[in-house]
């Protein structure tokens, strides 16, 4: 899951994204309004969190126009404004949640947790595919009911893999999944990724395909 912080206060933001990349989220950081526009046209985010006090474009003129082109990615304000009218300003341009300055950090990925199922609402949390069960708000898998030892990384590409379950899933779709940017992931790391992955799931019958010069697909044993 690929998260936006628009966020110009660099000892807030730094905080922010360190604690959502601890939660295993990969995380992108603007400073303007401007840089934020550009962002969400340019990229595809699961979540925008969202300064209303951002230099060059206000955040709720970004998240004005963000609805005004029937974007639906979820919306969390931060702000230092707290009255009820500030409030009512933000969720009435489209925000889907509200926090204000000063925040516990704790408080803030679970709002992040309770707006992605928010925006799973008609699509199953838990995803399963045989033996094998990925939890998409908790980010937790079990193979037969066991919990699976992984990295945030490898949680990313399996992700990726069940929500795509039997449907090829290519290098570069893993990429802009597992990416921030600056970030630079060789074909050669994806293949170390995945390589770990098959090792952890084979013994629950799970499979994952290569599919020469495509890319790869997560299979049941015997399909």
């Amino acid at each position: 899951m690929r998260i936006l912080v628009a966020e110009d206060d660099a000892v807030l933001a730094d905080g922010v994204m360190t604690a959502l990349r601890q939660a295993g989220y990969a995380v992108d950081c603007v400073t303007n309004g401007i840089d934020a526009e550009s962002a969400l046209a340019a990229d595809t985010f699961d979540l925008l969190i969202l300064d209303i006090g951002l230099p060059r474009k206000s955040g709720l003129d970004v998240l004005k126009r963000l609805r005004a082109g029937d974007s639906r990615v979820p919306v969390l304000i931060l702000t230092g404004l707290d009255a009820v009218s500030d409030r009512v300003r933000g969720l009435d341009a489209g925000a889907d949640d509200y926090l204000a300055k000063p925040f516990d950090l704790t408080e803030l990925t679970a709002r992040v947790r309770a707006l992605t199922r928010r925006g799973m609402a008609g699509s199953p949390t838990l995803l399963k595919h045989g033996s094998l069960s990925y939890d998409q708000v908790g980010r937790v898998a079990t193979l037969n009911g066991e919990p699976i030892e992984l990295s945030a990384r490898e949680v990313s590409v399996l992700e990726i893999f069940v929500q795509r379950a039997g449907r090829l899933v290519s290098k570069d779709q893993l990429v802009s999944h597992l990416c921030e940017w600056g970030d630079e992931v060789s074909p050669n790391a994806i293949e170390v990724y995945v390589h770990r992955l098959r090792k952890k799931l084979e013994p629950g019958g799970v499979r994952i395909v290569t599919v020469r010069g495509l890319g790869y697909s997560l299979e049941k044993a015997g399909a």
